[in-house]
């Protein structure tokens, strides 16, 4: 689901946050629905179609950079990621509210000196429980996500070294590296807090082959997200909404009000 101004009919004149969309079945979804809802304008970049971004985060007030298969690294596939990279730099330089989903998390960590890899043990698909670290308490987007709570994963990548001075705040039994922030308002995610039960079973279907060489179960994956929906919906509403105000602030800041 892609979620632009002319879908929510939010107004004009509203804060925007610049989006990068990498793939067609990998736009804002429930994050999007979320940021609307709360009177933030959506400026959907898609990337893959040849749209061209912007060569500066002039006119937005946050930058999110959503997921897709591509490697972060791969910019014969996938030209635009140098644009990427830079936008994301420019956003931690300036303190602009910065939200990195899966793919979009690892090319924050490869962009500020991180680094990704492909998991030996394979891909991670379905809802997985995540651990709170003692960095979460407090943090104003994340802070609120209690010990436990399931997220949709769908990667096959993951970031093995953070980048200096990036802050863990969530991990996994089977990836570190789950949730972490980098400089004073950005963030990056290595699941999916967009995706719901439709939006897995449609990755399935895609990497269906790669998900059988795997020795990956599909249905299983897929029934795990549609199983935690609620709770996905619920525990990552929050955390959009909580991105959401960090957003707002900043855009009210800097217009000093």
């Amino acid at each position: 689901m892609t979620t632009e101004t002319k879908e929510t009919g939010v107004a004009c004149g509203a804060p925007a946050v610049l989006v990068v969309q990498h793939e067609e079945d990998a736009g804002p979804g429930l994050v999007g629905e979320h940021l609307a809802g709360t009177g933030l304008r959506l400026d959907v970049i898609r990337a893959w179609e040849g749209e061209a971004l912007p060569e500066s985060l002039g006119g937005h007030a946050g930058l999110i950079v959503l997921g897709g298969s591509v490697n972060c690294e791969d910019d014969e596939s996938a030209p635009w990621l140098p644009g990427v990279r830079t936008l994301v730099r420019e956003a931690v330089a300036g303190e602009v509210p910065l939200l990195g989903i899966c793919l979009g998390g690892q090319i924050v960590a490869h962009a500020l000196g991180g680094s990704v890899a492909r998991r030996f043990q394979g891909p991670e698909v379905g809802a997985v429980p995540l651990r709170r670290l003692p960095a979460a308490e407090g943090d104003p987007v994340l802070g609120g996500v209690p010990d436990g709570a399931p997220a949709a994963q769908w990667h096959w990548d993951e970031v093995d070294r953070l980048p200096a001075g990036a802050v863990p705040l969530l991990s996994g039994d089977d990836c570190p590296y789950q949730a972490f922030r980098v400089g004073s308002v950005g963030w990056a995610l290595q699941f999916h807090p967009e995706a719901g039960g439709e939006t897995v079973a449609s990755w399935a279907v895609g990497d269906a082959e790669h998900l059988r060489a795997a020795g990956v179960d599909r249905e299983t994956a897929v029934g795990s997200v549609r199983e935690a929906e609620p709770e996905l919906r619920a525990v990552w509403g929050a955390v959009s909404e909580a991105w959401g105000s960090v957003v707002r602030a900043h855009a009210g800041a800097s217009r000093g009000v």
